[in-house]
């Protein structure tokens, strides 16, 4: 085991190096719902946001959008930081918060209800609430905005802090100079939220009168409302803004109007007479907005789009004395191509490099996606498992430790490996699920088998799983998610006649009943020698025959 505790500690060194490397679950995770949005193997939840018109109550409301909703409830949420003690930010509080006059509207509610449908333990809510403002702003025209992720979610309500549309121009300077904004960032903030929706008139019916055969509207603040541009800012300039924070028949909540005047509409004219600047200000000041945590919490390195991933790499002991692979492998920004071959190669666990441990891998033009606004590049997904050419079962007395990728063009240019800078992508065969592991469907329950590797000598052998709960307090309920180990022991007469033995567990269906964004929430760990060796996360009740 020394090869793998020595890939470990190379692992930990490279990933301090350059932030990500894989795998790295969290991350993994993150980068996913960042950059694999539409098209194969997309998770779905945020694409909501399109097209930017749209909006989850479908109920026919004037001017709503996910959208604006999604971007309010970031800097609400946000709203409660106090940059002189490092408490508060973008920690979901607003879960708690909703009583306050300052979070009035279905907007809140709205967001909290759809978003939180895409946590699961690696995301937290805080994080999904920065993944949908960020994907709305985006998505509609914005300017592209650095994420990072790691957002720990706070389990009660925030101090007040959300300067509201009466208050006085003294009062906002204030509010945003608590949260870590000066005046110019303040004004430019508050214009490139506006940028989005409108005020709601059963929010704030002072604000906006209904017409008359409508129930509800919003008042946009500028005639497009539900794209990224500046006509927040040249409508006010040249003097045709509707925004009802401007130009409001009751001047005490145009509060729009004295920030965007407060310091003699020197940065609106900026804004209005130039367009990039306006973009270029609004990612900077956005990203600051996203990031803006608790002192205590750190955020990782921002998240760029891994150029080779694997996903779902599992492995399967079959009772044979082998064991098979299956799983996918995504490069990033790869064009189509006929004549491509791509090798899927690996080093045994005994460290042989062998010629003849290569296998072609699969693809057909459906197993292609896409992310957020980054450019007209395509991510070309393969198949480790179904549709790969000639792969065979691995060898249980050699196994595997880690692997790499062969690409040929086929166009006579030189081949090109990618091997996460010769780290290779590492693969523990210490522990992997059995496939005589087996749904029991009248006791509502799957049996784990697990196949371990009797040299390791694990201390400790469990099943990762998740739940989902709730925390309720006078202010709003929050959600949770409670992760749950469970171990795992020795079966009875485990002993194979190969090198690994068989430990099993029966957990009802209950315990990974969590749907989440990540298609699996079920892992296999071992503690071997101080190390936590994972499968890939997969759903156990789909995974598996039933039981005979």
């Amino acid at each position: 085991m020394a090869s793998l505790r020595y890939l470990s500690a190379l692992l930990l060194l490279i990933t301090s190096a350059t932030g990500y490397t894989w795998p790295n679950p969290q991350l993994d995770e993150l980068e996913r719902l960042l950059y694999d949005q539409f098209g194969f193997n997309a998770p779905g939840i945020l694409t909501s946001v399109l097209p930017c018109n749209s909006f989850v109550e479908f109920n026919g409301i004037a001017n709503r959008s996910n959208a604006a909703d999604w971007i309010r409830t970031a800097y609400h949420n946000m709203a409660t930081h106090n940059v002189e003690d490092g408490t508060g930010g973008l920690d979901a509080s607003i879960q708690f918060e909703l009583d306050r006059p300052e979070n009035v509207g279905d907007g809140f509610d709205n967001t909290i209800g759809f978003l939180t449908h895409g946590i699961n333990r690696y995301v937290s809510v805080a994080d999904i609430f920065a993944l949908g403002a960020a994907t709305a702003i985006e998505q509609c025209g914005g300017p592209k905005v650095p994420f990072r992720g790691g957002r720990v979610d706070a389990t009660a309500a925030g101090v007040p802090g959300v300067p509201e549309p009466q208050d006085s121009l003294e009062s906002h300077i204030a509010s945003f100079a608590k949260q870590g904004f000066n005046q110019t960032d303040m004004i430019t903030l508050v214009a490139c939220g506006h940028t989005f929706g409108g005020v709601q008139h059963s929010a704030f019916p002072d604000t906006v009168p209904v017409p008359a055969g409508l129930d509800d509207i919003d008042a946009t603040f500028d005639n497009t409302p539900f794209t990224f541009d500046n006509a927040i800012a040249s409508e006010y300039i040249h003097g045709t803004t509707n925004n009802p924070l401007v130009v409001g028949h009751n001047d005490t909540t145009n509060s729009d109007k004295r920030i965007f005047g407060s310091d003699n509409n020197a940065t609106m004219s900026l804004f209005a007479n130039d367009a990039d600047l306006f973009k270029s200000a609004c990612g900077t000041l956005l990203a600051r907005m996203l990031d803006t945590v608790p002192s205590d919490v750190k955020l990782s390195d921002v998240i760029e789009p891994l150029p080779v991933k694997p996903a779902s790499m599992l492995l399967k002991y079959t009772g044979d004395n082998t064991f098979n692979l299956t799983g996918l492998v995504r490069f990033y920004n790869m064009p189509e191509s006929n004549s491509r071959t791509v090798k899927f190669v690996w080093e045994d666990r005994t460290g042989k490099k062998d010629p003849s441990y290569a296998v072609e891998l699969g693809h057909t033009p459906l197993m292609a996606s896409h992310g957020l606004n980054d450019g007209p590049f395509t991510a070309l997904w393969y198949s480790v498992g179904p549709i790969t050419k000639n792969f065979t079962l691995l060898d249980e007395s050699t196994g595997i430790s880690k692997f790499w990728f062969e690409i040929d063009e086929g166009d006579g240019s030189a081949g090109k490996v990618e091997d996460q800078g010769g780290l290779g992508f590492p693969l523990a065969d210490t522990i992997m699920v059995a496939a005589t592991t087996c749904t029991d469907t009248a006791a509502s329950a799957v049996r784990f088998d697990v196949a371990v590797l009797a040299s390791a000598n694990p201390s400790r052998v469990y099943i990762r799983s998740e739940s989902l709960g709730s925390i309720t307090t006078a202010g709003g309920t929050g959600t949770t998610i409670t992760v749950i180990e469970t171990d795992v022991k020795p079966s009875e007469n485990s002993s194979t006649s190969g090198l690994y033995d068989i430990w099993s567990i029966m957990l009802p269906f209950s315990a990974f009943t969590h749907v989440t964004t990540s298609d699996a929430n079920v892992e296999i760990v071992a503690d071997v020698g101080g190390e936590e060796l994972f499968t890939a996360s997969f759903f156990p009740t789909e995974e598996f025959p039933n039981c005979t």
